[in-house]
């Protein structure tokens, strides 16, 4: 298995970065290649700007064309390229990050911003009275798995189904499907820390011990079962869910999971 690891923390001694450490050494010792892409680290440029694309930038700055132009043509800036050819390489893309305001730190989603251009993550196939691009199970990435390491201040309550927070799985679905399953990429269910601020180091064998264990099944782990766009759950070009596929009782981002 070849894994690419995503890693965005800026603190080296930071719980994110002894969990990015420990991915690395666990599946290299069990015979896996792993690179890695320390965001902060490498210092990554996070804004979207017209000097991504080169000559590709219009005078009037569309990024979606813009990028699309830049990557046909191979002008995309070398950092972006770089980590495109990554994604490319890999088999399975781990992302470890604490989850700040609800989502990813900036930097990772200026990594997205930047790495998913058009025609490389999305853009890409047909549409017709049948098929609507492909995306959603389909695309450039498909064929790809994925999987969310991620770490939270508050304790596991705060973000169950009646938790101020809100459900974890409705807070990372537009990561998880927004973002990793549109290019088509597989979703694993999330590796999810909880209550990390209060965590003492006496508390860390056991984290370890368990994400080591996540880490050695990632192969055999079923991935979330979304449906697929252009499989017959939707309706064609509306893309509402077809009457009567979903449970009973099922809502909101549920109505996207198989079963």
């Amino acid at each position: 298995m070849k894994t690419l690891i995503v890693h965005a923390h800026p603190e080296p001694k930071s719980l994110n970065s002894s969990l990015k450490d420990l991915a690395v050494s666990t599946l290299e010792a069990a015979g896996h290649e792993v690179r890695v892409s320390d965001l902060y680290a490498m210092n990554w440029k996070a804004a979207v700007d017209a000097a991504d694309y080169g000559p590709g930038a219009s005078g009037r700055l569309k990024v979606a064309l813009d990028s699309g132009r830049a990557f046909e043509a191979g002008t995309l800036t070398p950092d972006v390229l770089a980590e495109q050819e990554k994604l490319l390489w890999a088999d399975t893309v781990i992302f470890q990050f604490p989850l700040w305001w609800y989502s990813m730190p900036a930097i990772l989603k200026g990594w997205v911003d930047r790495v998913f251009t058009y025609r490389f993550a999305y853009g890409v196939g047909e549409h017709s009275d049948t098929k609507y691009g492909e995306r959603f199970g389909e695309g450039t990435l498909a064929g790809r798995r994925a999987l969310l390491s991620v770490t939270t201040g508050g304790p596991e309550p705060h973000y169950a189904a009646r938790g101020i927070n809100g459900p974890i799985d409705d807070l990372l679905f537009p990561i998880h499907h927004g973002i990793l399953y549109y290019p088509g990429i597989e979703v694993l269910p999330p590796f999810v820390l909880y209550g990390t601020d209060r965590m003492t180091d006496e508390d860390y064998p056991d984290v370890a011990k368990a994400w080591e264990q996540r880490l050695l099944t990632l192969e055999s782990t079923e991935p979330i079962a979304f449906r697929r766009q252009n499989f017959g759950d939707y309706e064609i070009p509306s893309l509402h869910l077809k009457e009567g596929l979903e449970p009973a009782g099922r809502t909101g981002f549920g109505l996207h999971v198989r079963g």
